[in-house]
């Protein structure tokens, strides 16, 4: 039987992420002024729609947490793909705002189904030693979805078509991973799950760093193509995929400056790109280092989470994951209503201010350790939760 290369597992995990989040969770923001002069949405509507969407996510994070460990990845992975294309597509045909929500709530629903399963996915497939890195890299796929997204709406006349050809390229992801993933692979539950398990004292860290990290992240995503004066909405979305990219040595870097150093590192990074959309939005060159700043710096610290998840949970790789993203998305619901109502009242400037404050507030709850596995050669590093294939990855099925 053929085996699963780690370049297919890293083509299909980033291509599931890249639909996920770069166009069915993320798409929103780069396309909101249309949406807004199409739809006549007013910014605390936008808001208010940008948390609608982020509550799909959290229904659907709680959901996988509880059943990854019953079905396996597969079935979830195949969810997340059909439920992007679906709502890209709804939203695509949308005529009012009724059907646009609906269509953007299903869509914005897709990455929960999809990132924490791949960690069991990425346990079945890669080979001891490498399986951190693999996790590091695959949110990179994020960036390199916004990077192709930007130039399709300034090329494509009309939103629509560019959603619809978002639709379709999730399709083809979905079956992608359908051919590649094992069928069956099910991760034995250990350890008996509880509050308790969620919030136990190396977790609580990461639980602030994840409310933070979608509280004002979902920020950025929602209005920084409406705060941009400068420079073309597509463009601004362009530079900070093309720059998110670079997230292919979260891992390297992480090896270098420490898990610690680097989370002080890239927070600061997006506080800055935070900062510059705050005072400077109509400033050209503020903006071009505003998305350089914030397509890094947010895209790495999603590797950086992930391994840490990785690590902090090791009896139950993607319910951990799942559980730290359920703390992201709820940050992710409050963001754009909060700094919404901020917005409406004394405008976009402050209330990027005030987000860049509090990213740079979170910096404080940074790991106290290092990350096992992130300084040391691949091959002399014994990861918890060790393969169910002894002697190297699944067999494809």
């Amino acid at each position: 039987m053929e085996t699963v290369t780690e370049g297919r597992v890293a083509v299909a995990g980033m291509s599931a992420i890249g639909v996920g989040y770069g166009f069915a969770r993320y798409g929103y923001g780069l396309f909101l002024p249309r949406l807004e002069a199409e739809f006549s949405l007013s910014v605390a509507q936008t808001g208010l729609i940008g948390s609608l969407t982020y509550a799909g996510y959290l229904a659907a994070l709680a959901a996988v947490g509880a059943l990854v460990a019953k079905v396996g990845p597969r079935p979830l992975i195949l969810t997340g793909g059909v439920t992007a294309a679906a709502g890209l597509a709804l939203a695509a045909v949308a005529r009012g705002p009724v059907l646009l929500i609906c269509g953007l709530a299903l869509a914005g629903t897709s990455p929960a189904f999809l990132w924490s399963p791949y960690a069991d996915a990425i346990g079945d497939l890669v080979r001891p030693g490498r399986r951190e890195r693999m996790l590091a890299l695959i949110p990179c796929g994020t960036a390199f979805a916004v990077a192709v997204a930007g130039p399709l709406a300034l090329l494509v006349p009309g939103w629509r078509v560019v959603w619809l050809v978002f639709a379709v390229l999730a399709l083809a992801t979905t079956v992608y991973n359908g051919l590649l993933l094992p069928r069956g692979a099910v991760v034995p539950a250990r350890g008996r799950l509880s509050p308790g398990w969620f919030t136990r004292r190396r977790a609580l860290p990461l639980d602030a760093t994840a409310l933070s990290y979608g509280l004002l992240g979902s920020v950025y995503w929602t209005y920084a193509v409406a705060a941009v004066r400068a420079i073309p909405g597509p463009l601004f979305w362009t530079v900070v995929g093309l720059s998110g990219t670079a997230g292919v040595m979260t891992a390297r870097l992480l090896s270098r400056l420490g898990p610690s150093t680097g989370h002080l590192v890239l927070l600061l990074a997006q506080a800055a790109a935070l900062a510059l959309l705050g005072v400077a939005p109509g400033v050209p060159a503020a903006a071009v280092g505003s998305a350089l700043l914030y397509g890094f710096g947010f895209l790495a610290f999603g590797g950086l989470m992930a391994v840490w998840a990785y690590r902090v949970f090791p009896e139950q790789r993607a319910t951990g994951l799942s559980a730290t993203f359920l703390m992201i998305g709820a940050g992710s619901v409050a963001g754009p209503a909060v700094l919404g109502a901020v917005a409406a009242h004394h405008g976009l400037g402050a209330a990027f201010l005030v987000t860049a404050a509090s990213r740079a507030l979170t910096t404080l709850a940074r790991p106290r350790r290092a990350v096992p596995g992130l300084a040391v050669p691949d091959s002399t590093v014994e990861e918890w939760g060790s393969s169910r294939t002894p002697g190297g990855p699944r067999p494809l099925r």
